[in-house]
């Protein structure tokens, strides 16, 4: 059985960047600036806003509308020192939601009554 942690680190965090780099893009920045205020690559970036990265959970509205808020604030000047909050605050939410539950669920099945994720949640 994979921790939630596990789970957060292989598709929570690169959807997250995925769906920011995509708005941030959408801002008129560029990959390379979207790169540079993400502090990722600009290969990674590219192949975000092609769809050949970071699809590893369904983006609900709650999530979406954090994720638009976040890239108008780091489009608008947020220095990288903002970003790590912002992309915490958007994982949280996805906590919040029960999409991590939703998603280890589907890794195991045995977790089918599991709540593990809400329990240990520190928000």
């Amino acid at each position: 059985m994979k921790p939630p942690c596990e789970l957060i680190v292989w598709y929570v965090i690169p959807t997250i960047r995925a769906e920011l780099a995509k708005e941030m893009i959408k801002l008129g920045l560029s990959q390379k600036v979207v790169s540079e205020k993400l502090g990722i690559t600009q290969s990674a970036v590219s192949q975000y806003v092609k769809d050949k990265r970071g699809r590893g959970i369904p983006v609900n509205k709650q999530v979406r509308k954090a994720i638009k808020s976040l890239a108008k604030e780091i489009a608008e000047g947020s220095t990288s020192r903002d970003v790590i909050p912002g992309i915490c605050a958007v994982c949280a939410i996805v906590k919040q939601t029960g999409s991590l539950c939703d998603l280890h669920r589907q890794e195991d099945a045995e977790l089918e009554k599991c709540n593990i994720c809400m329990s240990n949640c520190n928000i």
